[in-house]
């Protein structure tokens, strides 16, 4: 079940929201772990043991860690042992199914591929939905606890509500337990001026997803379809800001609509984008772009390694380090470690010599990125390693060994006059203008009527049965 889905919007939230909000607030947090139960049941029936499994495991940890660390405080006497036996544990159990579900068959692959047979056979797992999420929220709360950075939650029924509330279980943002602590102890307030924001913002992510993304992915499919050896240099660009495009909006509309959820439930999750195509470096992309994957990658490996704190050749190790594991956070497969790897060796570049030229000169910066960001998401989105490297050349106007030999350049402006308005409509939208607007305007009925009408055009488009797919469902 996904939020841009007539069984979502017209089936589960409504009944779940009459429920949620007829009830007592006491009861409010039982009621969203069930509903969320039940969310992730309709997706996932057969790994919804895996997912109360979780909660389990890491209650139990979280709160032998919790005692140790109270009987230290009253007896003085050392229990540092028993805390990092349960977080090693829970470490342990959370990582190793991560690696079971997503990264067996890879490995399994590679194995088979240096012995040159079939050691080990592939095992039949499908990915459970958003285990990488749950898995790195799971992880931060016991890691925290164990750092002693807030008290444990009031209850298994507030962790479990925690990690598997359904507005942020399947995509994120990778919420942190000290930003819903409070609404989760405490009987959080819901009042309409949040109900009217957090609807506002949901229609407008939801519009992004289906009005935009679903719409300018049809460039891409036609830009692969007409494929790699018969398609311009020109028309490869054209299709790799096509994904960008369709791959920001997606992600960015289910953010939207995650915080619009959450906030019409009470709860405030934290902003996962800032306008990352407006970034002037790398580095500044990854301060805007799903802001709480880097957050989690900096609090929980780069900074624990040690950070910039010892010395250049150690900030650079750290940084391989982080950038293998997120390129292979995004997916088991040699294009997302290749990405990973890109992104590493751009920030290494950046911070040694190249970040302080491109502050100074703004318009080289953003001409910079126009660059990187389409190449960085064609590296992202094709698994074919020699599809990949002929698409790479196309952008770059080198030669493609077995390319037609035809002039393709009027398939580029056919494309271009197809596409440019949705295009520029998108460029439109990767900037801070929607947001502002809609900040300073939502209240008025000019707003609200555009708003209704974002919201029906987008259930038209759902009802007539346009590809409805989220890109980010598959890490």
């Amino acid at each position: 079940m996904v939020f841009s889905s007539i069984e979502f919007m017209f089936r589960f939230l409504p009944i779940f929201l009459i429920v949620y909000f007829a009830a007592a607030p006491k009861y409010r947090n039982i009621i969203l772990l069930i509903g969320s139960l039940i969310f992730y049941g309709v997706g996932e029936p057969s790994y919804i043991i895996l997912m109360i499994l979780s909660i389990l495991v890491n209650h139990f940890a979280a709160v032998n860690i919790y005692t140790a660390w109270k009987r230290e405080d009253d007896t003085q006497a050392s229990t540092e042992t028993n805390r990092k036996v349960w977080l090693i544990a829970a470490m342990v159990f959370n990582f190793g199914m991560l690696f079971v579900f997503k990264y067996l068959n890879f490995f399994i692959g590679i194995i088979n591929g240096i012995a040159g047979t079939t050691v080990l056979k592939l095992v039949s797992l499908t990915l459970p939905l958003g285990i990488s999420f749950y898995t790195f929220q799971a992880a931060s709360y016991v890691i925290d606890i164990y750092r002693r950075k807030y008290e444990i939650a009031n209850g298994l029924l507030d962790f479990a509500t925690y990690l598997c509330m359904f507005p942020q279980l399947i995509a994120g943002p990778i919420v942190s337990f000290s930003e819903v602590k409070d609404d989760l102890h405490k009987q959080r307030k819901i009042s309409l001026p949040k109900i009217e924001w957090g609807t506002t913002i949901f229609v407008l992510g939801l519009a992004y997803k289906v009005l935009l993304a679903n719409k300018i992915a049809s460039l891409w499919n036609t830009v692969m379809t007409a494929g790699v050896m018969g398609i311009h240099p020109l028309t490869a660009w054209l299709g790799s800001w096509g994904f960008s495009m369709q791959l920001f909006f997606d992600f960015f509309g289910y953010s939207l609509m995650a915080i619009g959820l959450g906030r019409i439930l009470g709860f405030k999750f934290p902003t996962n984008f800032k306008n990352p195509y407006c970034a002037t470096s790398s580095t500044d992309f990854w301060r805007r772009w799903h802001i709480t994957l880097s957050r989690w990658f900096r609090e929980y490996v780069y900074i624990p390694l040690g950070g910039n704190r010892k010395g250049q050749k150690r900030m650079i190790l750290n940084t391989f380090i982080v950038w293998l594991l997120t390129g292979l956070w995004h997916g088991a497969d040699w294009n997302f470690i290749i990405w990973g790897m890109f992104f590493f060796v751009l920030l290494t570049v950046e911070k040694l010599f190249l970040l302080d030229k491109l502050e100074r000169h703004a318009i080289l910066s953003h001409i910079y990125m126009l660059i990187v960001i389409p190449v960085s998401w064609t590296i992202f989105n094709i698994s074919d390693l020699p599809t990949l490297g002929n698409y790479i050349k196309r952008l770059f106007f080198l030669p493609v060994k077995g390319s037609v030999k035809i002039d393709t350049f009027p398939k580029f402006l056919e494309l271009f006059g197809t596409y440019w308005w949705l295009l520029a409509i998108c460029a439109i939208c990767c900037t801070p203008i929607p947001i502002r607007l809609l900040k300073r305007f939502y209240k008025t009925w000019v707003c609200k009527i555009l708003m209704l009408a974002l919201f029906w055009l987008s259930v038209y488009q759902i009802a007539s049965g346009a590809n409805n797919p989220f890109l980010y469902f598959r890490f």
